[in-house]
């Protein structure tokens, strides 16, 4: 069970191609919770071309975490979202970044050339989180309609 102070995670996709065609599967929502869990839920599905991991939390922001062999790449769509989510506060520690301040604004942050390979170049991905009026899940959507898995991530969305 998530506690009210760690949030609520909406929902937990795997991504990943194999022999050419991509793969999403629905992880255990806990897991967007556990960052470290999540990383080794990764590790067991290497696809062709590393794996990656959506976590959507409170229809308000999302982050990816994508492994390509030893490489983690990590972005999360609000900085901000690090001040009241300890999700959030993780991905931004092993970013290495500062913590947010209250006044700061309405940014992503992390590696923006996280889905460059897959056709999502930086300054498109940086439009697609600066789109606050939109819910995460439908921001993921875009992205995976870019990297060439949109239907496949539509199918098992909630």
């Amino acid at each position: 069970m998530v506690s009210d102070d760690e949030g609520v995670v909406d929902f937990v996709v795997v991504v990943y191609r194999e022999a050419g065609r991509w793969l999403v599967e629905t992880a255990p929502r806990q897991l967007g919770n556990d960052l470290g869990k999540l990383v080794d839920l990764l590790r067991e599905r290497p696809g062709d071309d590393g794996s990656l991991a959506f976590v959507s939390v409170d229809e308000d922001f999302f982050y990816a975490v994508r492994l390509i062999g030893g490489d983690l790449r990590m972005l999360l769509s609000d900085v901000t979202a690090a001040t009241d989510w300890p999700m959030a506060r993780d991905v931004v520690e092993r970013l290495g970044l500062p913590y947010p301040d209250d006044d700061d604004p309405v940014q992503p942050a992390g590696d923006l050339t996280i889905f460059a390979d897959l056709g999502l170049d930086p300054m498109s991905l940086a439009a697609i989180c600066d789109d606050i009026d939109t819910y995460p899940d439908e921001l993921l959507l875009r992205i995976a309609a870019r990297a060439g898995f949109g239907p496949q991530l539509d199918d098992v969305l909630p």
